[in-house]
Protein backbone atom coordinates (compact mmCIF):
# COMPACT_ATOMS: atom_id res chain seq x y z
CA UNK A 1 0.00 0.00 0.00
CA UNK A 2 2.56 2.50 1.15
CA UNK A 3 4.65 1.46 -1.80
CA UNK A 4 1.95 1.89 -4.30
CA UNK A 5 0.83 5.87 -2.76
CA UNK A 6 4.31 7.03 -2.77
CA UNK A 7 4.74 6.04 -6.42
CA UNK A 8 2.08 8.71 -7.91
CA UNK A 9 0.06 11.64 -6.10
CA UNK A 10 -3.83 10.85 -7.79
CA UNK A 11 -5.13 8.07 -6.03
CA UNK A 12 -4.51 7.40 -1.89
CA UNK A 13 -5.31 3.67 -1.50
CA UNK A 14 -7.18 2.57 1.55
CA UNK A 15 -6.45 -1.16 2.37
CA UNK A 16 -8.06 -3.03 5.11
CA UNK A 17 -7.16 -6.34 5.91
CA UNK A 18 -10.55 -8.80 6.96
CA UNK A 19 -8.57 -11.94 7.79
CA UNK A 20 -8.67 -14.94 6.05
CA UNK A 21 -9.90 -15.50 2.24
CA UNK A 22 -13.16 -17.10 4.08
CA UNK A 23 -13.82 -14.52 6.44
CA UNK A 24 -12.74 -11.99 3.48
CA UNK A 25 -15.81 -13.58 1.08
CA UNK A 26 -18.36 -12.93 4.40
CA UNK A 27 -17.53 -9.52 5.03
CA UNK A 28 -17.41 -8.33 1.37
CA UNK A 29 -21.06 -10.10 1.22
CA UNK A 30 -22.10 -8.21 3.97
CA UNK A 31 -20.45 -4.55 2.54
CA UNK A 32 -22.83 -5.40 -0.85
CA UNK A 33 -25.78 -5.64 1.18
CA UNK A 34 -25.24 -2.31 3.47
CA UNK A 35 -24.32 -0.98 0.02
CA UNK A 36 -20.72 -0.59 1.38
CA UNK A 37 -18.60 -2.39 -0.37
CA UNK A 38 -14.80 -1.55 -1.30
CA UNK A 39 -13.76 -0.78 -5.04
CA UNK A 40 -11.54 -3.78 -5.13
CA UNK A 41 -11.61 -6.87 -3.43
CA UNK A 42 -8.60 -9.89 -2.63
CA UNK A 43 -10.79 -13.02 -3.70
CA UNK A 44 -9.31 -16.75 -2.88
CA UNK A 45 -9.73 -19.44 -5.65
CA UNK A 46 -12.92 -20.58 -4.25
CA UNK A 47 -14.97 -17.60 -3.66
CA UNK A 48 -14.54 -15.34 -6.65
CA UNK A 49 -17.03 -17.09 -9.08
CA UNK A 50 -19.67 -16.78 -6.30
CA UNK A 51 -19.09 -13.21 -6.78
CA UNK A 52 -18.96 -13.36 -10.35
CA UNK A 53 -22.58 -15.47 -10.96
CA UNK A 54 -24.04 -12.57 -8.54
CA UNK A 55 -22.73 -10.27 -11.36
CA UNK A 56 -20.98 -8.01 -8.48
CA UNK A 57 -17.47 -8.06 -10.47
CA UNK A 58 -17.01 -5.87 -13.27
CA UNK A 59 -14.56 -7.02 -16.23
CA UNK A 60 -10.83 -5.28 -16.30
CA UNK A 61 -10.43 -5.08 -20.21
CA UNK A 62 -11.31 -1.46 -21.12
CA UNK A 63 -8.71 -0.50 -17.99
CA UNK A 64 -6.45 -2.64 -19.15
CA UNK A 65 -6.68 -2.08 -22.25
CA UNK A 66 -5.89 2.22 -21.60
CA UNK A 67 -3.29 1.34 -19.57
CA UNK A 68 -1.67 -1.39 -22.59
CA UNK A 69 -2.24 -4.39 -20.42
CA UNK A 70 -2.24 -7.21 -22.16
CA UNK A 71 -4.21 -10.58 -20.60
CA UNK A 72 -0.90 -12.66 -22.38
CA UNK A 73 1.41 -10.11 -20.15
CA UNK A 74 -0.14 -12.85 -17.34
CA UNK A 75 0.84 -16.49 -16.78
CA UNK A 76 -1.63 -18.08 -19.33
CA UNK A 77 -2.62 -20.68 -16.65
CA UNK A 78 -3.60 -17.91 -13.61
CA UNK A 79 -5.18 -14.64 -16.56
CA UNK A 80 -7.18 -17.36 -18.28
CA UNK A 81 -9.16 -18.54 -14.91
CA UNK A 82 -10.42 -15.25 -14.44
CA UNK A 83 -11.27 -14.81 -17.60
CA UNK A 84 -15.07 -15.77 -18.82
CA UNK A 85 -16.37 -15.63 -22.24
CA UNK A 86 -13.15 -13.07 -22.86
CA UNK A 87 -14.04 -10.77 -20.48
CA UNK A 88 -10.96 -10.63 -17.07
CA UNK A 89 -12.76 -10.41 -13.64
CA UNK A 90 -10.01 -11.76 -11.82
CA UNK A 91 -6.42 -10.97 -11.99
CA UNK A 92 -3.91 -12.71 -10.51
CA UNK A 93 -2.47 -11.88 -7.46
CA UNK A 94 -1.07 -14.09 -4.91
CA UNK A 95 -1.09 -17.65 -7.29
CA UNK A 96 0.33 -20.61 -5.67
CA UNK A 97 0.64 -24.25 -6.47
CA UNK A 98 1.19 -26.72 -3.61
CA UNK A 99 4.72 -28.32 -3.91
CA UNK A 100 6.13 -31.55 -2.19
CA UNK A 101 8.67 -30.45 1.03
CA UNK A 102 11.08 -32.87 2.78
CA UNK A 103 13.39 -32.18 5.67
CA UNK A 104 16.65 -33.18 3.52
CA UNK A 105 18.79 -33.47 6.36
CA UNK A 106 16.27 -36.65 7.22
CA UNK A 107 16.43 -37.45 3.89
CA UNK A 108 19.97 -37.91 3.91
CA UNK A 109 20.12 -39.58 7.49
CA UNK A 110 17.69 -42.34 5.72
CA UNK A 111 19.85 -42.66 3.17
CA UNK A 112 18.07 -40.72 0.51
CA UNK A 113 19.90 -37.91 -1.48
CA UNK A 114 15.97 -37.09 -3.41
CA UNK A 115 12.68 -36.59 -2.75
CA UNK A 116 10.40 -39.51 -4.32
CA UNK A 117 9.88 -39.33 -7.60
CA UNK A 118 6.26 -41.43 -7.16
CA UNK A 119 3.71 -42.03 -4.09
CA UNK A 120 4.96 -45.78 -4.29
CA UNK A 121 8.14 -44.88 -3.74
CA UNK A 122 7.21 -42.74 -0.38
CA UNK A 123 5.83 -45.79 0.76
CA UNK A 124 8.76 -47.68 0.23
CA UNK A 125 10.93 -45.29 2.02
CA UNK A 126 8.26 -44.49 4.80
CA UNK A 127 10.01 -46.54 7.45
CA UNK A 128 13.70 -45.45 7.18
CA UNK A 129 11.90 -41.92 7.44
CA UNK A 130 9.52 -42.55 10.14
CA UNK A 131 10.36 -43.18 14.00
CA UNK A 132 7.86 -44.88 16.11
CA UNK A 133 8.24 -45.04 20.46
CA UNK A 134 6.40 -48.27 20.95
CA UNK A 135 3.17 -47.88 18.44
CA UNK A 136 3.02 -44.27 18.76
CA UNK A 137 4.52 -42.51 15.68
CA UNK A 138 6.82 -39.81 16.58
CA UNK A 139 7.75 -38.42 13.36
CA UNK A 140 6.07 -38.91 10.68
CA UNK A 141 7.44 -39.78 6.94
CA UNK A 142 4.64 -37.56 5.51
CA UNK A 143 1.98 -35.43 7.04
CA UNK A 144 -1.92 -34.86 5.88
CA UNK A 145 -2.96 -31.67 5.76
CA UNK A 146 -6.50 -31.41 7.31
CA UNK A 147 -9.40 -29.44 6.11
CA UNK A 148 -8.38 -25.75 7.47
CA UNK A 149 -5.24 -26.15 5.75
CA UNK A 150 -6.97 -27.43 2.49
CA UNK A 151 -6.55 -30.53 2.65
CA UNK A 152 -9.41 -30.74 -0.26
CA UNK A 153 -6.88 -28.63 -2.77
CA UNK A 154 -3.66 -30.43 -2.01
CA UNK A 155 -5.81 -34.02 -2.45
CA UNK A 156 -7.22 -32.55 -5.71
CA UNK A 157 -3.69 -33.53 -7.41
CA UNK A 158 -3.17 -36.56 -5.86
CA UNK A 159 -6.58 -37.59 -7.44
CA UNK A 160 -5.65 -36.48 -10.78
CA UNK A 161 -2.34 -38.74 -10.33
CA UNK A 162 -4.65 -41.66 -9.77
CA UNK A 163 -6.29 -41.10 -12.99
CA UNK A 164 -9.03 -39.52 -11.47
CA UNK A 165 -11.01 -35.75 -11.00
CA UNK A 166 -13.72 -34.45 -8.31
CA UNK A 167 -15.53 -33.31 -11.80
CA UNK A 168 -15.24 -33.31 -15.74
CA UNK A 169 -15.21 -30.28 -18.08
CA UNK A 170 -19.45 -30.96 -18.55
CA UNK A 171 -19.59 -30.14 -14.46
CA UNK A 172 -20.33 -33.98 -13.91
CA UNK A 173 -19.05 -35.02 -10.26
CA UNK A 174 -16.81 -37.96 -10.18
CA UNK A 175 -15.38 -37.63 -7.15
CA UNK A 176 -17.07 -41.30 -6.10
CA UNK A 177 -15.80 -43.11 -9.38
CA UNK A 178 -12.67 -45.92 -8.59
CA UNK A 179 -9.64 -43.34 -9.49
CA UNK A 180 -10.69 -40.87 -6.46
CA UNK A 181 -11.76 -43.76 -4.39
CA UNK A 182 -8.43 -45.72 -5.02
CA UNK A 183 -6.45 -41.97 -4.38
CA UNK A 184 -8.48 -42.14 -1.22
CA UNK A 185 -7.59 -45.32 -0.11
CA UNK A 186 -4.03 -44.68 -0.59
CA UNK A 187 -4.48 -41.49 1.74
CA UNK A 188 -6.18 -43.63 4.35
CA UNK A 189 -3.50 -46.69 4.06
CA UNK A 190 -0.52 -43.52 4.66
CA UNK A 191 -1.97 -43.36 8.13
CA UNK A 192 -4.06 -46.58 8.87
CA UNK A 193 -1.80 -49.64 6.74
CA UNK A 194 1.47 -48.76 6.12
CA UNK A 195 1.15 -46.46 9.54
CA UNK A 196 3.98 -43.42 8.56
CA UNK A 197 1.51 -40.88 8.30
CA UNK A 198 0.66 -38.09 11.06
CA UNK A 199 -2.80 -35.75 10.96
CA UNK A 200 -1.41 -32.36 13.16
CA UNK A 201 -3.32 -29.73 13.30
CA UNK A 202 -0.86 -27.52 11.44
CA UNK A 203 1.07 -29.51 8.80
CA UNK A 204 3.74 -26.25 8.63
CA UNK A 205 3.93 -26.27 12.20
CA UNK A 206 4.48 -30.29 12.43
CA UNK A 207 7.16 -30.01 9.49
CA UNK A 208 9.40 -27.06 10.64
CA UNK A 209 9.34 -28.31 13.92
CA UNK A 210 10.92 -31.63 12.74
CA UNK A 211 7.90 -33.72 13.32
CA UNK A 212 7.04 -34.68 9.94
CA UNK A 213 10.13 -35.75 7.45
CA UNK A 214 7.31 -34.23 4.28
CA UNK A 215 4.49 -32.68 3.45
CA UNK A 216 2.41 -30.98 0.72
CA UNK A 217 2.03 -27.42 1.05
CA UNK A 218 1.34 -24.25 -1.06
CA UNK A 219 4.45 -22.48 -2.65
CA UNK A 220 3.56 -19.42 -0.13
CA UNK A 221 4.10 -21.11 3.09
CA UNK A 222 8.03 -21.58 1.57
CA UNK A 223 9.24 -18.11 2.74
CA UNK A 224 7.80 -18.61 6.19
CA UNK A 225 9.39 -21.89 6.34
CA UNK A 226 12.89 -21.36 5.12
CA UNK A 227 12.84 -19.06 7.63
CA UNK A 228 11.85 -21.06 10.89
CA UNK A 229 12.96 -24.44 9.94
CA UNK A 230 16.25 -25.62 11.84
CA UNK A 231 17.35 -28.06 8.60
CA UNK A 232 17.71 -28.26 5.14
CA UNK A 233 14.25 -27.98 3.58
CA UNK A 234 13.73 -29.25 -0.24
CA UNK A 235 11.21 -28.42 -2.45
CA UNK A 236 10.39 -30.85 -4.96
CA UNK A 237 7.52 -31.82 -7.73
CA UNK A 238 4.05 -33.61 -6.84
CA UNK A 239 5.15 -37.65 -6.95
CA UNK A 240 3.28 -39.43 -9.56
CA UNK A 241 1.39 -42.64 -9.75
CA UNK A 242 -0.32 -43.42 -12.90
CA UNK A 243 0.67 -39.82 -14.19
CA UNK A 244 1.86 -36.42 -12.62
CA UNK A 245 -1.06 -34.08 -11.64
CA UNK A 246 -0.68 -30.54 -10.23
CA UNK A 247 -2.83 -27.86 -9.39
CA UNK A 248 -3.41 -23.83 -9.41
CA UNK A 249 -4.43 -22.27 -6.16
CA UNK A 250 -4.63 -18.84 -4.20
CA UNK A 251 -6.27 -15.52 -4.87
CA UNK A 252 -6.83 -12.76 -7.28
CA UNK A 253 -8.08 -8.80 -6.85
CA UNK A 254 -11.34 -7.93 -8.71
CA UNK A 255 -13.11 -4.85 -9.50
CA UNK A 256 -16.77 -4.25 -8.17
CA UNK A 257 -19.64 -3.20 -10.29
CA UNK A 258 -21.15 -1.53 -7.33
CA UNK A 259 -18.48 1.56 -7.13
CA UNK A 260 -18.40 3.84 -9.92
CA UNK A 261 -17.01 3.35 -13.24
CA UNK A 262 -14.42 6.49 -12.27
CA UNK A 263 -13.09 4.73 -8.90
CA UNK A 264 -13.17 1.45 -10.79
CA UNK A 265 -10.05 2.67 -12.74
CA UNK A 266 -8.48 3.92 -9.74
CA UNK A 267 -8.85 0.45 -8.25
CA UNK A 268 -7.49 -0.96 -11.52
CA UNK A 269 -4.26 0.99 -11.56
CA UNK A 270 -3.74 -0.13 -7.87
CA UNK A 271 -4.32 -3.82 -9.27
CA UNK A 272 -2.03 -3.35 -12.33
CA UNK A 273 0.78 -1.93 -10.16
CA UNK A 274 -0.03 -4.77 -7.45
CA UNK A 275 0.83 -6.93 -10.20
CA UNK A 276 3.48 -5.28 -12.42
CA UNK A 277 6.60 -6.65 -12.92
CA UNK A 278 8.75 -4.90 -10.05
CA UNK A 279 6.06 -5.90 -7.42
CA UNK A 280 5.11 -9.04 -8.38
CA UNK A 281 8.80 -9.54 -8.08
CA UNK A 282 9.20 -8.45 -4.92
CA UNK A 283 5.93 -10.35 -3.32
CA UNK A 284 7.05 -13.84 -4.95
CA UNK A 285 11.00 -13.16 -3.26
CA UNK A 286 9.33 -12.48 0.27
CA UNK A 287 6.49 -14.80 -0.03
CA UNK A 288 6.85 -18.17 -1.94
CA UNK A 289 4.41 -17.10 -4.23
CA UNK A 290 4.29 -17.60 -7.70
CA UNK A 291 4.80 -14.17 -9.87
CA UNK A 292 1.87 -13.77 -12.10
CA UNK A 293 3.32 -11.93 -14.85
CA UNK A 294 5.67 -13.87 -18.08
CA UNK A 295 8.65 -11.00 -17.56
CA UNK A 296 8.84 -10.60 -13.95
CA UNK A 297 9.51 -14.87 -14.63
CA UNK A 298 12.29 -14.43 -17.41
CA UNK A 299 13.68 -11.25 -15.52
CA UNK A 300 17.14 -11.34 -14.46
CA UNK A 301 16.17 -9.96 -10.47
CA UNK A 302 14.18 -13.84 -10.57
CA UNK A 303 17.21 -15.70 -12.34
CA UNK A 304 19.64 -14.48 -9.38
CA UNK A 305 16.92 -14.89 -6.92
CA UNK A 306 16.90 -18.70 -8.13
CA UNK A 307 20.22 -19.07 -8.25
CA UNK A 308 20.74 -18.05 -4.73
CA UNK A 309 16.76 -19.91 -3.36
CA UNK A 310 16.65 -22.54 -5.63
CA UNK A 311 13.72 -24.27 -3.77
CA UNK A 312 11.58 -21.23 -4.98
CA UNK A 313 11.94 -21.99 -8.68
CA UNK A 314 10.83 -25.85 -7.78
CA UNK A 315 6.77 -24.15 -8.54
CA UNK A 316 8.05 -22.20 -11.63
CA UNK A 317 9.38 -25.65 -13.19
CA UNK A 318 6.34 -27.45 -12.20
CA UNK A 319 4.05 -24.24 -13.65
CA UNK A 320 3.83 -25.55 -17.02
CA UNK A 321 2.40 -28.85 -15.73
CA UNK A 322 0.00 -27.46 -13.65
CA UNK A 323 -3.60 -27.49 -14.62
CA UNK A 324 -6.86 -25.17 -13.53
CA UNK A 325 -8.69 -26.81 -10.50
CA UNK A 326 -11.94 -28.91 -10.74
CA UNK A 327 -15.22 -27.37 -10.81
CA UNK A 328 -16.36 -29.10 -7.61
CA UNK A 329 -13.96 -27.34 -5.51
CA UNK A 330 -13.81 -24.36 -6.86
CA UNK A 331 -17.46 -23.90 -8.25
CA UNK A 332 -19.55 -24.77 -6.23
CA UNK A 333 -19.79 -22.90 -3.10
CA UNK A 334 -18.30 -24.42 -0.09
CA UNK A 335 -17.20 -27.02 -2.09
CA UNK A 336 -13.63 -27.22 -0.71
CA UNK A 337 -14.86 -27.53 2.94
CA UNK A 338 -17.49 -30.42 2.06
CA UNK A 339 -14.38 -32.37 0.16
CA UNK A 340 -12.30 -31.86 3.09
CA UNK A 341 -14.53 -33.11 5.73
CA UNK A 342 -14.96 -35.96 3.66
CA UNK A 343 -11.39 -36.41 3.69
CA UNK A 344 -11.13 -35.86 7.06
CA UNK A 345 -13.71 -38.50 7.55
CA UNK A 346 -11.30 -40.77 5.55
CA UNK A 347 -7.60 -39.94 7.29
CA UNK A 348 -8.72 -39.39 10.66
CA UNK A 349 -12.19 -41.51 11.69
CA UNK A 350 -11.00 -44.41 9.29
CA UNK A 351 -14.12 -44.23 7.52
CA UNK A 352 -14.59 -46.50 4.05
CA UNK A 353 -13.57 -44.16 0.96
CA UNK A 354 -15.62 -45.52 -0.72
CA UNK A 355 -18.50 -44.92 1.12
CA UNK A 356 -17.32 -41.19 2.58
CA UNK A 357 -16.84 -39.93 -1.21
CA UNK A 358 -20.41 -41.38 -2.45
CA UNK A 359 -21.66 -39.07 0.13
CA UNK A 360 -19.46 -36.37 -0.87
CA UNK A 361 -20.65 -36.59 -4.42
CA UNK A 362 -23.88 -37.01 -2.89
CA UNK A 363 -23.23 -33.69 -1.16
CA UNK A 364 -21.70 -31.53 -3.97
CA UNK A 365 -24.31 -32.67 -6.50
CA UNK A 366 -27.03 -31.19 -4.11
CA UNK A 367 -25.31 -28.08 -3.62
CA UNK A 368 -24.42 -27.67 -7.44
CA UNK A 369 -27.61 -27.83 -8.72
CA UNK A 370 -28.19 -23.90 -8.59
CA UNK A 371 -24.81 -22.97 -9.71
CA UNK A 372 -25.74 -24.60 -12.51
CA UNK A 373 -28.76 -22.90 -13.28
CA UNK A 374 -27.14 -19.98 -13.02
CA UNK A 375 -24.07 -20.92 -15.29
CA UNK A 376 -26.68 -21.93 -17.70
CA UNK A 377 -28.69 -18.42 -17.54
CA UNK A 378 -24.95 -16.70 -18.28
CA UNK A 379 -24.40 -18.99 -21.49
CA UNK A 380 -21.96 -21.61 -19.72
Amino acid sequence: MNRFNKSQDRIVLDYQFQGSYEETAQKLSAALAARQAPDVCLLSDVWWQKFWLAKVLAPANTFMAEAKVQPADYVDSFINEGTRSGKVYWIPFARSTPLFYYNKDMFQKAGLDRAPDTWDELVSWGDKLAKREGDKLSVAAFAHANGASYIAWVFQPVVWAFGGRYSDDSYNITIDQPPAVEAGQFYSDLVFKYKIASNPKDVVVDFTNGLAASMLASTASLGTIERTAHFTVGTAFLPKKKQFGCCTGGSGMGLLATSPQERQAAGFQWINFATGDDSTIYWSQTTGYMPVRKKAIESSQMADFYKQHPNFQTAVKQLEKTQPQDWARVGIPNGDQIIGKGLERIVINHEDPGTVLKDVAQTLRREGEPVLRQLKALGG
